[in-house]
């Protein structure tokens, strides 16, 4: 029977429940347990994929083609695992089951009610994603007493009564203030969320404690006194240099003993390899530069999955990447030599509408031009293409439909039509709704030989990778750009996956976004790859 660890959170937003989560699943998985993990989002949209990322973040994609809280990405980062749509799930997506159930008659004509209607929906769904496993770890988002994570709450305490007790424990995540003008750690915000918590009828196992200063063992007493918790169950979790630190963190904490005793099982696990990648994040022996051009960058949070991806690849190569963080406006503004002349290396990601587009094809042009180890995803293989018709081919006017319907030479364009995810043939136009014509999740391709895109992905003949995107390279203009110098590099049931550049050292452009199939023990091979390039390039 699957066990369950439901984790919350008190006193304030992004204390790092998902790192939390995440580093518990880490330590249960190298104890050599099947592990899986779950996140519930109380907002009331189906998915985040309609969000702005300056709204909610990155916006992760899973194979399966579902678009999802971006701890669904940490979670797959850190337990080295694929998750899919069951994985996360909305207050949206229940009421949109429990009403469509209802227009159906499933319901018998009953009144519908948030008991037992919507808390046996989410129940199942928390059930569903738990079959095949030893452990769930499920996280709510939100913090105690939020009015709509009460439907969850409720589902949480129902599912400790249904099971056995030691099957399921709950861990709650909290603040521990330091008052510098009083000199003071404070626990009571802790107490309060902790006393919410079981007026809610769910009794915390566990403390974990964010703090910016040590936890004194006297206070460490309160808190398990006062919260009617184990001594042991009291977990400091300060900042750590690195994120992937923090489930060696927990194990010097003694994690081990409240979790084990609460489960009746023996946990030992194996952070050999896990230490190893750590040291190498925290203590470098190399250093590379590497310009990141975007125009998300009020919120790095939009590009977390990439910026862990390049950390990853770092790991392996025991190398600390420096992110310079390139606004493609300001590119406009001053020129690319002003804003990344100084990098070893040049990434454009990926991002919608024409904002900033000009900034990102100078910074292609540059890295072109000199020769700088260069990698586009998504839009910024779509603009290294555009950026090769106008300079090298001589087509002026050659332009995305995205930023000029009416484009002269469309080299990038809107499909009518394509297979998708799931096999099925899926029409969009201009006036479709955008997030019914993404291509999503998961499709494979096959890497031309003798490319660089063949040397990442290494000997086998087929790989996977994911999508998130409208707009596709126009395969009209193939044959004019492979004769020009540009090489289809990777292609996939006829639409273009990936481009290089024949006399350029390393110029790569990818349809598909690697970032998402990076795991901190595998790193992604094209973007491990592009950092080995810009090692190079020193």
């Amino acid at each position: 029977m699957t066990k369950f660890i439901f984790v919350t959170g008190g006193v304030l937003s992004s204390l790092g429940k998902g790192i939390t989560s995440a580093s518990i699943a880490t330590i249960l998985k190298q104890s050599g347990l099947k592990v899986s993990m779950l996140k519930i989002d109380p907002y009331l949209n189906v998915d985040p994929g309609t969000m702005s990322p300056l709204e909610h973040g990155e916006v992760f994609v899973t194979a399966d083609g579902a678009e999802t809280d971006l701890d669904i990405g940490h979670y797959e980062r850190f337990i080295d695992a694929t998750l899919s749509a069951k994985n996360n799930f909305t207050t949206g997506q229940v009421y949109q089951s429990v009403i469509k159930r209802e227009r159906e008659g499933g319901y018998l004509g009953k009144t519908i009610q948030v008991i037992p209607h919507v808390v046996d929906e989410i129940k199942n769904r928390i059930i569903s994603a738990s079959e095949g496993y030893d452990f769930l770890i499920v996280e709510l988002g939100g913090t105690v007493g939020d009015i709509e994570g009460l439907p969850f709450m409720e589902a949480i305490r129902e599912i400790r009564h249904e099971l056995p007790k030691t099957n399921t424990m709950n861990i709650h995540v909290t603040l521990i203030p330091y008052i510098a003008a009083a000199g003071e750690l404070k626990t009571k915000p802790s107490q309060h969320s902790v006393q919410e918590l079981r007026r809610i009828g769910i009794t915390p196992h566990m403390l974990v404690c964010r703090t910016e200063q040590p936890l004194p063992k006297d206070l460490k007493r309160k808190l398990a006194m006062s919260c009617d918790i184990e001594y042991d169950g009291v977990i400091e979790c300060g900042d750590a240099a690195s994120i992937y630190q923090v489930p060696l963190n927990f194990i010097k904490e003694g994690i081990l003993n409240p979790v084990s005793n609460h489960f009746n099982i023996k946990l030992k696990p194996n952070m050999e390899k896990w230490s190893t990648l750590v040291k190498h994040i925290i203590l470098p022996q190399n250093e590379v530069n590497i310009a990141f051009v975007g125009k998300y960058l009020d919120l790095k949070e939009s590009y977390k999955s990439l910026t862990e991806a390049l950390t990853h690849a770092g790991a392996h190569l025991n190398t600390k990447i420096n992110i310079n963080w390139c606004d493609s406006e300001r590119i406009e503004d001053v020129g690319a030599y002003e804003v990344i002349g100084n990098s070893d290396a040049i990434l454009v990601a990926g991002g919608f509408g024409h904002r900033g587009v000009l900034g990102k094809l100078d910074a292609i042009k540059y890295a072109r031009e000199n020769k700088v180890p260069y990698l586009g995803i998504c839009l910024g293989m779509q603009l290294s293409i555009v950026e090769y018709c106008r300079n090298v081919l001589g087509l002026e006017e050659a332009n995305s439909v995205e930023f000029n319907p009416e484009a002269k030479d469309p080299v990038i364009y809107l499909i009518d039509e394509f297979i998708d995810q799931s096999g099925e043939k899926q029409l969009r136009t201009h006036e479709s709704p955008m997030g019914g014509t993404m291509r999503l999740g998961e499709y494979p391709f096959t890497p031309k030989t003798g490319t660089n895109l063949k040397k990442a992905y290494g000997n086998e003949e087929v790989y996977y990778e994911r999508h998130r995107h409208r707009y596709e390279a126009n395969p009209k203009y193939k044959e004019m750009l492979e004769k020009a110098g540009m090489i289809i590099s990777g292609e996939s049931n006829g639409l273009i996956e990936a481009v290089e550049i024949k006399d350029h050292p390393w110029f790569v452009g990818v349809q598909f976004h690697p970032e998402f199939t990076s795991h901190l023990e595998t790193p992604n091979p094209i973007i491990l790859k592009f950092v080995e390039q810009a090692t190079k390039n020193i």
